[in-house]
C-alpha cells in the first residue's frame, strides 16, 4: 500500500446533508421499469418544497413510460445525483427514491412554473413531473 494515499472511508449521509447536496440542483438521473425493462435518464432539476422537479416533453419517453393509466395511481422511481473526482477517488451521491407525479392541475401548474429548472435539451418541455420522496439516502466516501 502507498504510505502517502489515506484509505478510503464510506459515511452514511443523513438527510439534510442529503438535502443539502443536492438543493442547488443541475443534473440527475431518474431509473424506473418501463415496457421493455429497466430504463435510467438524465434529466435536468431543481428541487421544490422537498421534492424533485423536472419537464420533459409532451409525448416523449418519459411522457409514456411514466404514465401508469390510472388515475390516482403514480409510477414508482429512483433519483440520483452524485458528484465524484475520480483523480481522488471521492465523492458522493444521494438516492430519492418515491411516486413520479404528473402535475397536471392548473394550480399545480402555475405553482411549479416559476421553480426554476431548465431542461438542456431544449424544444418545449412542458410536461412537470415532481417526485415526492418517500426515502432519501445518501453516502459520501472520503480519503482521511
Amino acid at each position: 500500500m502507498n504510505d502517502r494515499v489515506a484509505p478510503p472511508s464510506l459515511e452514511e449521509l443523513d438527510l439534510e446533508e442529503c438535502l443539502r447536496l443536492i438543493a442547488p440542483g443541475g443534473v440527475g438521473r431518474v431509473g424506473f421499469t418501463a415496457g421493455g425493462g429497466p430504463v435510467i435518464l438524465p434529466v435536468n432539476y431543481t428541487l421544490y418544497e422537498k421534492s424533485v422537479l423536472f419537464r420533459t416533453a409532451l409525448g416523449g419517453p418519459l411522457d409514456e413510460d411514466l404514465s401508469t393509466g390510472v388515475a390516482g395511481v403514480e409510477l414508482k422511481v429512483a433519483f440520483e445525483v452524485d458528484d465524484f473526482d475520480v483523480a481522488a477517488r471521492v465523492g458522493w451521491s444521494v438516492l430519492i427514491q418515491g411516486a413520479a407525479h404528473r402535475v397536471s392541475s392548473d394550480d399545480e401548474l402555475a405553482a411549479v412554473r416559476g421553480a426554476a429548472v431548465e431542461p438542456w435539451a431544449g424544444d418545449e418541455r412542458r410536461l412537470y413531473v415532481r417526485i415526492n420522496p418517500v426515502q432519501i439516502t445518501g453516502r459520501r466516501i472520503r480519503r482521511s
